[in-house]
């Protein structure tokens, strides 16, 4: 008799099967360590490096000071209206990743994304508490949960956490003096943004690198995507050499008689993948060129006495010459091309545009803004005044007298509120308003025309360095 009950539908998820890659030795696996540690120790060491500004400035070498609007990198103090430094180095950051990509692929992804790092950084934790791959996919296929498992689990999430609320920890410490945030965290005395900054990148690290990892990279991350527009055929990448490997050892090609390429088949490349691909299948989105599966597949070829290279960074270029029996170009050719050429060009002028405005800046900044309500004002002995208010900002670390001073008709003269001189003291590090008065006798040119072109002069009497603001005096217009 026939089942009478309808098919059940099938499911079109397929759930997610964890990645364990396995420990593999070789000079790029030995270059990403030594990126961890650099990357690692600059992000967790930087806010403890001390710089000595004075007594009124912060000691702090990299500190973003948004209490006061300013950032500070060891030498250079960057405020709110030099935003443009910041915007150049983020236009330098994203030539530098076109730059980076067009030549070397996804290096970026493969050895300094701090998904990568910190992933590579749990992994490393997760491999010495639970054993390498093996070891800990045993571990994962065992359903049932005994003491072992158990402790195997809370060590390496505990030690997880730490790390991840060092993470925290160190993120918040760029934002305020760092000795003084730690004492206040462990007193409970910090303010509450510090405890949820902290909390949020916590359960974000924990989850991205212990749990998530190769998911943020293939879903997550729009860069796969976009990597291709700045990729061609001499773009270096990782590649599998197809046309030497194959026939694979257990393919049925071999089994037939046909003569058998350098893969033997032994799946090292995929399992030291980080991402779970298998990379003789060809180029795919996944692959973030980590380069381990060079150092897996080259170990393999000298223990079965075959040449190295069979995975191996190269360009498409590289396997047509290949496969017509011709020497791949020197790497050189791949690199120095138009493209990164060009990329190279725009990311230098950027860095150099930056560097000359840094070293040409003024250490005043100045703003003048005539008031214009009245727009003159008439004195009882016939003078006609103009009132300014004038914002004056010391970026020296020491107080500094400014000198006032105006151009434009030579019976102008200039006095300052609530002074009977023409400069002030402005203190270190602040800025000071500051109204100007600027006066015209009453038979003056100026005092008779609607309106003069002046300047406001300001000099720092202590240097010489000098600033101006071009500005209107009004007159009665008669």
């Amino acid at each position: 008799m026939a089942d009478s009950q309808p098919n059940a539908p099938q499911s079109l998820y397929a759930a997610q099967e964890p990645v364990f890659p396995r420990k593999v030795y070789g000079k790029f696996r030995n270059l990403k360590w030594v990126i961890m540690a650099v990357t690692l120790g600059i992000y967790y060491l930087t806010p403890w490096i001390r710089w000595d500004r004075g007594p009124t400035l912060p000691d702090q070498a990299v500190l973003v000071d948004l209490a006061n609007r300013r950032f500070f990198f060891f030498w250079i103090e960057i405020w709110p209206h030099e935003f443009y430094f910041i915007a150049g180095l983020l236009v330098m950051a994203g030539l530098g990743l076109f730059l980076f990509t067009s030549a070397l692929g996804r290096v970026w992804c493969g050895y300094a994304c701090p998904q990568t790092v910190w992933t590579d950084l749990f992994i490393l934790v997760e491999r010495w508490i639970e054993g390498d791959r093996n070891a800990r996919l045993r571990l994962h296929r065992q359903k049932a949960w005994d003491l072992r498992k158990a402790r195997l689990r809370l060590t390496k999430w505990i030690t997880w956490l730490l790390i991840a609320v060092a993470t925290g920890g160190a993120w918040v410490f760029y934002f305020t003096d760092a000795p003084t945030l730690l004492v206040d965290l462990f007193t409970l005395d910090a303010h509450p943004i510090a405890y949820t900054t902290i909390a949020i990148l916590t359960g974000t690290t924990f989850f991205f690198g212990g749990f998530a990892r190769e998911q943020i990279c293939i879903y997550a991350c729009p860069w796969p995507r976009i990597q291709a527009a700045m990729m061609d055929e001499d773009t270096l990448t990782v590649g599998y050499r197809a046309w030497r490997g194959e026939p694979r050892k257990h393919s049925e090609a071999v089994k037939a008689g046909e003569p058998m390429g350098d893969c033997i088949d032994c799946m090292a490349c995929v399992n030291v993948c980080p991402v779970g691909i298998d990379i003789r299948d060809g180029q795919q989105l996944e692959c973030i060129t980590c380069a381990l599966c060079i150092d897996a597949c080259d170990d393999v070829m000298e223990k079965i006495g075959k040449p190295r290279g069979l995975i191996d960074y190269m360009a498409l270029t590289d396997e047509q010459n290949e496969r017509a029996g011709k020497p791949p170009k020197p790497i050189w050719k791949h690199v120095f091309r138009p493209r990164t050429i060009l990329y190279t060009a725009l990311w230098s002028l950027v860095g150099v545009g930056l560097v000359v405005a840094l070293f040409i800046r003024s250490e005043i900044d100045l703003t003048v803004a005539p008031v214009r309500n009245p727009t003159y004002v008439t004195l009882s002995n016939g003078e006609i005044r103009n009132i300014y208010e004038v914002r004056l900002r010391n970026m020296k670390n020491e107080p500094t007298r400014f000198k006032f001073s105006v151009k434009g008709d030579p019976t102008l003269f200039i006095t300052l509120e609530g002074t009977p001189y023409t400069s002030v003291e402005v203190a270190p590090d602040e800025m000071k308003l500051q109204r100007v008065y600027v006066t015209a006798p009453q038979d003056s040119e100026p005092a008779q025309a609607e309106s003069t072109d002046i300047r406001i002069w300001v000099e720092d009497t202590g240097s010489g360095t000098r600033d101006y603001k071009n500005t209107v005096f009004n007159g009665r217009g008669q």
